[in-house]
Formats: structure tokens, sequence, C-alpha cells
């Protein structure tokens, strides 16, 4: 049941490897790019408790050795202190720009060793085993690498390409449940983004794969990994349409540095609010049908996610607020805040033609129903 989507870049392609049980395999996997049989494994302590001993027991069967760093789980982490550590670490295990790293865990690893590996020795190779529904379908995929800064979300990073991922989606198995759905608002930003066949594909089957259906999560996961591999190949760097894998992310990132990046809000479950909000400034500003953001939220309702800013427990700033948490973007160009809206399921495009007004009634309203 192994799947593989290949990233096409010139001079830094790679594969990404899809289905059960990889990390048993891993060593057979990372052998090929190693100049000396030993590797750096970087994790949390929540994936190293669970799942370590296993990925060191397939590294082991290759004749690999391997030296590992456990770090706090969260959000937290992806910051500068930590980003000190582990370079620091890296450094006092002498690893080599020809050596390979091991980033090992969910978003948050996988951005700050990816991010520690571009840094290094100004750039080490790295593999990326990604152990959340979220990391395997985005994050994990594209090199985009970073930490968070008090001013915003992954403010601060690099483009630094793996030179492996391996997505073992029989370590889903273990996820809590919230943290699978929250990994299930990035699946669902692909269908919404780029494929209305993929979203109705997973109108039908996405209970299955939250209950537990392999084949379901496989499927899911290779769907998400090609479009996202499709758009990384035409653009790398984020100079056009890379941007619209940001769908739902301005209004998330906003979100996520007025919760201060904590558990009363997961990315994933930004993401969800942040494309059921796009859809509605889409459909506000008569661009997609009226009946498109009702069928969204009806679809993340059923799955029992978060939908609305109603959903996020505390409280939150007002409108004004919130806008100008988004002033702080990335997407923000020559001053002016870039917008991924849509013309219907599937047709997602970049603007910066929106008014503020029409954001602030958005979020107002938004506001209003908590």
């Amino acid at each position: 049941m192994i799947e593989t989507v290949h990233v096409g870049l010139p001079g830094r392609a790679y594969d990404v490897h899809i289905g059960p049980d990889l990390i048993k395999q891993a060593g057979a996997h990372i052998a090929p790019l190693l100049s000396q049989p030993r590797v750096a494994v970087i994790t949390d302590e929540t994936v190293g408790a669970l799942h370590l001993e296993t990925l060191e027991a397939g590294l082991e069967a290759e004749g690999i050795s391997c030296t590992s760093l456990s770090l706090a789980a969260g959000e937290s982490t992806k910051s500068w202190s930590q980003l000190q550590v582990c370079v620091d670490w890296l450094l006092e295990q002498r690893v080599e720009r020809r050596d390979v790293v091991i980033a090992f865990g969910g978003g948050v690893i996988g951005d700050l060793v990816g991010f520690a590996a571009a840094i290094l020795r100004r750039g080490v190779r790295f593999v990326q085993l990604p152990t959340s529904l979220l990391a395997q379908v985005d994050s994990s995929v594209g090199g985009k690498t970073g930490i968070n800064a008090r001013h915003g979300k992954n403010l601060i990073g690099a483009f630094h390409q793996p030179s492996l991922v391996l997505a073992d989606t029989a370590l889903l198995n273990t996820m809590p449940d919230r943290d699978f759905l929250a990994g299930y608002g990035e699946v669902v930003k692909y269908g919404l983004l780029g494929d209305a066949a993929f979203f109705g594909w997973l109108e039908t089957n996405a209970p299955l794969m939250a209950a537990g259906d392999m084949a379901a999560r496989v499927a899911a996961v290779r769907r998400s990994v090609e479009m996202k591999a499709d758009i990384v190949v035409r653009d790398e760097t984020e100079q056009g349409d890379r941007a619209l894998l940001n769908l739902g992310h301005t209004f998330c990132h906003a979100l996520e540095t007025a919760t201060g990046y904590s558990s009363r809000l997961l990315h994933g479950e930004g993401v969800a609010i942040g494309c059921a909000l796009a859809f509605e400034l889409s459909s506000r500003m008569s661009l997609c049908p009226q009946e498109d953001p009702s069928r969204i939220r009806a679809h993340l309702h059923a799955m029992g996610m978060k939908t609305d800013l109603a959903d996020i427990e505390g409280d939150l700033p007002d409108a004004e607020a919130l806008l100008d948490l988004m002033g702080q973007d990335k997407k923000v160009i020559d001053g002016k805040l870039h917008f991924i809206l849509a013309r219907g399921i599937g047709e997602a495009f970049v603007t910066r033609d929106v008014p503020s007004d029409v954001v602030l009634s958005v979020l107002r309203d938004a506001l209003a129903l908590r």
C-alpha cells in the first residue's frame, strides 16, 4: 500500500513515500543518502516516547547508528531559543555538511529542524519523517522551514528542501482525535483550492478516513501531496501559484497570534475556520455562489471540526484588531494584504483587491455569533 509522489524540482528533486509502517523500513530508504552510516534525529517528547525506539530499530537494521534529541511538544517550541538548542546540539554531534538530519515529528518539529538544517554549516541535508496528518499532507513537503516571532507565525525561516519524506500513515493511529481532525483542515483545503472532485470525494470518504480506514488515509494523503508537489514545482519560493496553498491562512495566522499559539486553537483548526471565512468573504464579494460557504461549514461540522470564531474558547480581539494582526502576515506586499479567495469550490485565486470594510464586516458578523 506504499504510494510515491515525486517532487521534481530541478537539482533538488526528492520522493515522498506514503503508507503504513515506513519507519520500520526507514533504514532501507535513508541508507542511499548517507556518506557514512549515521544520522542525527530530532523529535519531540511525545513522539519520541511513542515511536523513537521503532525508528532506531529500523535504522539499526541497515547498520545505521543514530543519536537523538527530544524537545518539548507544542507550538512554543518553534522559537529562537529552541532553534539555538537544535543547532548547538547538532554541532556537538559533529554533524557535517554531507550528513543527514532527521526531523521526526509533526509540523513544529519539521519546520524547526528543517530551519536548523538550513542554517547549519550553510545547509545540511535533512529527511522529513512527519508523524501527524497535518505534517504529512502539508508542512513536510515543499521546503518551507522556520520559526515564529512575537509579531506573527513563521516570519523567520528559509526555503530548504528535504532529501526524502517518509509519511508513515500507521503513525496516525496514535494521534488524538482532535489533532487528527486539525490535520484534516489542511486536507480539505486542497479540495477547496484546486480540486472540486477531491472535495466531493472527501465529503463521502473523510468519515471513513477519520474512523481509521487505511486505504482512505493513504489516498487522501497521496492526493494532498500530489497537489502540493505540483504547485511547489511550478513556484518553489511563493512568487505566484504557491500562495494558493495559503487558502484560509491569512485569517488563521491572525487567530493563532490572537490566541497566543496555544491549545485554544490548533493550526489546522485555524485553517478550517479560515477557509470558511475566505469563502464567506468571496461570497460577499459576489465571487462564488452563496451556497459554497454553507456547504463547506456543513462538511466541517459533520466531521466534528471547528468551523467559526464562536468555536474558539476564550476572548478574541475585536474585528479591527484582528485585521491589524493580518497586516503582519507574510502575504503583505507593498503594504497591501493579499487574500486567497475563490470563484467556487476548487477555484481559488490570489488577489489584493479586497476592500477592508468587507473584511471587517465578515469579522464583525463572525464575532457577533460568539
